[in-house]
């Protein structure tokens, strides 16, 4: 069910801005039982939004880590996004106009910080499970770490303490596309859209990689000669799907959201930081994912208190935990049922 929680007080982000109020959008799936033991929080990744059904597929069904006849699962949009919570084409009760590119630069820190908010008018001071990937799994580990008795488990799946260089340089080639979208930067909600379709072009290769375009995208025909191949409409394809959906100040505020993550910051040093996490902990893997790749994972597992490591073998790289759902559901389940 989608709902608006509204928080009518200022609200100061990390870079030190305020934003005047705050909306978040989200969405609840099943009963919470009377004892309020049967809660999962999702965080979702980047362009997702609220509703877990529309995107994680197989999983908000019965027999799965999100049944909704067993759980009762809460999913927000985070801050920034661009699917009900405040972001770049909110309108700013300041100015009574769309902030666009004044919309202030946002963490990780302050999108969990705005959920807390949103925790607390639910009446929800613990959860059985609180999982999510990529810079859900991000947001998870914050998540741990400033309030560590909110998550009885926690599930980390394809994701790291900090980004790294890498992942920040793909990012910063799709904010150069986006850059040179001549439109980027007017006051209107269609601006820059061409260039983030490009930009999204980028990220996929990052999303996806080699072994899943060599597997998905080969023509059929391989041996004559084509200047037509069939990766390049797909490459098109996956521009425009999110140019239909999605905007170019989200899109890039949110790529800076992704660059801030680092969980240490301000903390100390990672490992001992780590070592606060009280939750019996998950950490999931991708073998074929080069974005936060298996490798990433490994401080995690090594400093985590309690932690349980799986690899998935997947030829989908950071998509995988998008696909592989059966491989998925077997191992969250098994660890929710010991």
């Amino acid at each position: 069910m989608a709902q608006t929680f509204f928080y009518n007080q200022p609200f100061t982000l990390e870079c030190g801005a305020v934003l005047p109020a705050l909306e978040i959008a989200y969405d609840t799936f099943g009963e919470m039982n009377a004892e309020r033991s049967n809660i999962i929080w999702v965080c979702h990744a980047l362009t997702a939004n609220s509703d877990v059904a529309d995107w994680w597929p197989h999983t908000v069904e019965e027999g799965c880590f999100l049944d909704p006849k067993k759980y009762f699962t809460v999913c927000a949009n985070f801050l920034g996004s661009h699917y009900g919570t405040t972001g770049p084409l909110s309108v700013n009760p300041a100015t009574g106009e769309e902030w666009y590119g004044d919309f202030p630069l946002v963490t990780v820190r302050d999108m969990v910080r705005a959920h807390q908010l949103l925790a607390k008018h639910l009446g929800i001071s613990r959860v059985k499970l609180l999982i999510g990937s990529s810079i859900g799994g991000f947001q998870c580990l914050e998540w741990c770490v400033m309030q560590p008795d909110f998550a009885e488990h926690a599930a980390f799946i394809a994701t790291t303490p900090r980004t790294k260089p890498w992942a920040s340089a793909f990012n910063e080639s799709q904010r150069m596309a986006i850059e040179c979208d001549p439109s980027f930067g007017e006051r209107k909600a269609e601006a820059g859209l061409n260039g983030m379709a490009t930009a999204r072009s980028i990220a996929l290769l990052s999303y996806r990689g080699g072994m899943a375009y060599d597997k998905t995208q080969e023509d059929a025909t391989p041996d004559e000669v084509s200047f037509e191949r069939r990766v390049l409409s797909y490459q098109r394809y996956q521009g425009e799907k999110l140019r239909r959906r999605f905007n170019a100040y989200s899109y890039y505020r949110l790529s800076q959201a992704v660059d801030s993550h680092n969980l240490a910051r301000g903390r100390g040093s990672l490992e001992e930081v780590l070592k606060q996490i009280k939750a019996k902990s998950l950490v999931v893997a991708i073998t074929s994912d080069i974005l936060f790749p298996p490798s990433d994972h490994k401080v995690l597992i090594e400093n985590i208190p309690s932690v349980e490591y799986h690899l998935i073998d997947s030829d989908f790289g950071h998509d995988g935990f998008l696909v592989e759902h059966e491989q998925l559901n077997r191992i969250i389940l098994d660890f929710l049922n010991k």
